[in-house]
């Protein structure tokens, strides 16, 4: 055995150790051997990340999860297929080539070639996948880059087609018409669960604005309703009450007009009535009631239209009047909703009900998918939705009908990738029955198992009790293509699975799917000889090709399809809380659409790593030091085990300290290493006084008496017995915490208590039974700690 030095440079260490890892191919040497002895496979999947940005604390805390359960799993004996992919596809690609191309609007794309925009993007999407494989690999993390997959894959995009054609065959695609958050800055509109991925809190203009009732203008009745997005009212159609609420009409003394609202809601026009100062004997000569409606009471009377822009359309003669429908409320407003059914998921809803628009038919809708007005509304012609309030607000208080004027401070969605607020508006998708198959999917979550459980039957069980539809289709042009070609009125539908199946019915064999390759390629009419069918516009949401991964990295079911079905569900995701909405989501939809299963059986959901001031990690504000930095300060080791002995790992959120990471290095690495010395400084003392080599004997570990000795060996099984239970049910959380004071123990009691036994002071063969427990001991603990600390253990 060789000796220590005094000290050790961890970092410089690490990449010694990484260095011989790569010139020995020790991973890929292990992976050979494990599938030469044919061990049990231990399925794993690795979700794409995108490779457009690098790899930050989030990346990789899940990326230390990730590899310390797979070299758990190998260490027991299984084989574990650890596999990199890459996510390249979708808004994040597109939006920065906007960016740096200075795109605003889908036409310029068109004007551009749609050829050479996905060239555009084809060319960043793997930009930093040698930087990643760098800091990955020198966290000590070991996956397979070079075997890597790649949702643009034409494999792996063939795969996602399978998937597609099979929920269409299964009567689970449609498409509808259908109010979604919508990205303007995009240009597409987004699934419900990007929607809830970026709330903030705004502040938004806030208007009363009035509704003169027809045939009462004379004693100048009027409805009155409120809204926190005024651009949506040149697009009003209708009112919606409460069927059961009960409504008053009030004379406002002041302007002498009438106003009808909720009873419960008068303090919306006169909020000082909610002061405690205000003295309620002068209520009289602020408003007076008149009458008292219940609601059902005031549907169907007509109203004047806020605006003309829609006034004339054929279908105006069902437009302005009022409906009614439960979901009013009274907690905020006056009890009386405006309808805008482009822009509303209940306006949408109610107004198809009532037969203010027709299902299938057009909606008024003068906003671009770029959030523009057009034409329709001259006054706010080219204006932006959110920049065109203040215009519109003037508009109605030239019209005599602004009521009241406020701010409102709320909370509202954001797109995840632009950061500019999301609208809803009604969109033309392709859908997912998801509705349909809900219960089958909340039954499959209950066959998995979460880290902590608390998430599972928390807040993913609350997000898929009240699952929607998904739109899987996006307005873009870098993703899979939908594989959908019909005739134009969509009477002759066609959904093709393979590259086979579309060379059969086209003729034209194609080794790329993307838009500028398949466009153009028309399939033969069956219906109607002499015409042709052509593909749809959309392509998917790039969350359908993550959601499709498990399948799509193997090329299934045109390859690998026995592997595939041996290893399915995979046995570990993980990933953190924030894919709740996210991967989990649709792997779980997916899986249980394709084969009622769910995709995974255990599951870690790890929280959010923070700034040291408890704030999201920002670039631009750099309140956080960087990864690489602290790596080549303390060690990748270090790192690791201060992300995993934290909250982090069950899910809470961790306020990354640097002296945390030192923290580390000080109290378990640098006691753990000298006493490592210290053992090596004694066998060589006792080699020499001996004339003997040391070799390892348990025989001699069993025959001693002394109770230090049986009590770090005794505290040694506890240790190895905890760590296994812990390990199988995947709760990293209390690991680390027991291995930690274990190593506090070892170097701080038992080396402090032995240290003249170990040094022959009382004895040469009392000194060997102190270093053969000594050894034993440390064998043990360094084998623990091989899956979290792989370079000091390896190097010791």
């Amino acid at each position: 055995m060789t000796s220590l030095p005094p000290q050790l440079d961890f970092p410089k260490t690490e990449e010694e150790i990484c260095a011989n890892w790569a010139k020995n191919e020790t991973f890929k040497t292990q992976d050979r051997l494990s599938r030469e002895r044919g061990d049990e496979e231990f399925s794993f999947y690795d979700g794409p990340p995108f490779a457009t940005g690098l790899p930050h604390y989030g990346h990789i805390l899940a990326g230390t999860i990730k590899d310390v359960v797979t070299r758990y799993a190998c260490m027991n004996g299984y084989s574990v297929t650890r596999r990199a992919g890459w996510d390249c596809h979708g808004l994040p690609v597109e939006y920065e080539i906007d960016q740096m191309l200075n795109i605003t609007h889908r036409d310029q794309v068109l004007e551009m070639g749609i050829d050479k925009y996905n060239a555009t993007c084809r060319g960043i999407v793997t930009r930093y996948t040698s930087e990643w494989e760098t800091t990955i690999t020198r966290l000590g993390r070991w996956i397979d880059f070079k075997n890597d997959y790649k949702t643009m894959d034409a494999n792996f995009m063939e795969s996602v087609w399978w998937v597609f054609q099979t929920l269409f065959d299964k009567g689970l695609v449609y498409q509808g018409y259908k109010v979604m958050p919508f990205s303007t800055a995009c240009g597409t509109p987004i699934s419900n669960f990007e929607a809830g991925l970026n709330y903030k809190d705004v502040r938004d203009p806030a208007v009363v604005v009035s509704f003169p009732v027809v045939g009462m203008e004379e004693e100048g009745v009027n409805l009155v309703a409120w809204t926190t997005t005024p651009w949506t009212l040149p697009s009003n159609l209708a009112l919606c009450v409460h069927p059961t609420l009960e409504y008053i009409q009030i004379l406002d003394k002041k302007s002498g007009k009438r106003y009808v609202l909720a009873k419960s809601r008068v303090s919306q026009l006169y909020p000082q009535i909610k002061s405690k100062k205000f003295k309620k004997e002068t209520l009289p000569d602020i408003y007076t009631v008149e009458k008292t409606f219940v609601g059902k009471d005031l549907v169907g009377w007509k109203y004047q239209p806020l605006f003309d822009f829609f006034a004339n359309e054929p279908d105006s003669p069902q437009y302005f009047r009022v409906l009614s429908d439960t979901y009013v409320t009274d907690d905020s407003g006056t009890g009386i909703v405006h309808q805008a059914p482009a822009f509303g998921e209940d306006d949408y809803r109610v107004c198809l009900v009532h037969k203010i628009i027709i299902k299938g038919g057009d909606i008024p809708c003068p906003v671009d998918s770029n959030g523009i007005f057009t034409a329709k509304i001259p006054p706010v012609q080219g204006k932006n939705v959110k920049d065109a309030d203040e215009t519109l607000i003037a508009l109605v208080k030239a019209a005599g009908r602004l009521v009241q004027k406020d701010n409102y401070d709320h909370s509202y969605p954001f797109c995840w990738r632009s950061d500019t607020p999301l609208i809803y508006k009604a969109v033309p998708s392709w859908f997912i029955r998801v509705e349909e198959i809900r219960d089958k999917i909340v039954a499959n979550n209950k066959d998995t198992y979460w880290v902590p459980g608390s998430v599972k039957t928390g807040r993913f069980h609350a997000w898929l009790t009240d699952a929607r539809d998904w739109a899987v289709s996006r307005n873009r042009f870098w993703g899979t293509p939908i594989p959908i070609w019909a005739n134009e009125d969509m009477t002759e539908v066609i959904c093709i699975g393979s590259v086979e199946q579309l060379f059969k019915l086209s003729g034209v064999k194609v080794t790329d799917l993307h838009r500028e390759t398949i466009d153009s390629i028309t399939i033969p009419s069956q219906k109607t000889p002499g015409q042709v069918l052509k593909r749809i516009d959309e392509v998917f949401d790039c969350w359908f090709e993550s959601g499709s991964m498990p399948y799509a990295q193997k090329h299934y079911p045109f390859e690998n399809k026995e592997s595939f079905e041996k290893t399915f569900p995979a046995d570990f995701i993980a990933e953190g809380i924030d894919q709740t909405r996210g991967w989990f989501y649709t792997l779980m939809v997916l899986s249980t659409a394709l084969f009622d299963k769910p995709a995974f059986k255990n599951l870690i959901a790890n929280g959010m790593v923070l700034a040291s001031d408890g704030k999201k990690m920002s670039k631009r504000l750099k309140n956080y030091p960087e990864p690489t930095v602290i790596i080549n300060k303390y060690g990748a080791d270090a790192v690791r085990m201060y992300l995993i002995n934290s909250p982090v790992v069950r899910a809470e959120s961790l306020k990354f300290q640097e002296s945390g990471v030192f923290g580390v290095l000080k109290e378990v690495f640098l006691p753990w290493y000298n006493a490592f010395r210290l053992f090596l400084q004694n066998i060589e003392r006792w080699e020499l006084d001996t004339e003997k080599k040391f070799i390892a004997s348990s025989e001699l570990v069993d025959t001693t008496t002394n109770p230090t000795d049986i009590w770090m060996l005794a505290a040694t099984q506890n240790l190895i017995q905890f760590v296994r239970q812990e390990m199988d049910a995947y709760r990293l959380y209390t690991v680390m915490p027991a291995l930690v004071s274990y190593v506090t123990q070892l170097t701080n009691w038992y080396v402090r208590l032995n240290r003249d036994r170990l040094k022959g002071i009382v004895g040469n063969s009392e000194a060997e039974i102190a270093l053969q427990v000594f050894y034993d001991i440390l064998l043990d603990v360094t084998v623990l700690m091989a899956p979290f600390t792989p370079f000091l253990t390896e190097y010791l």
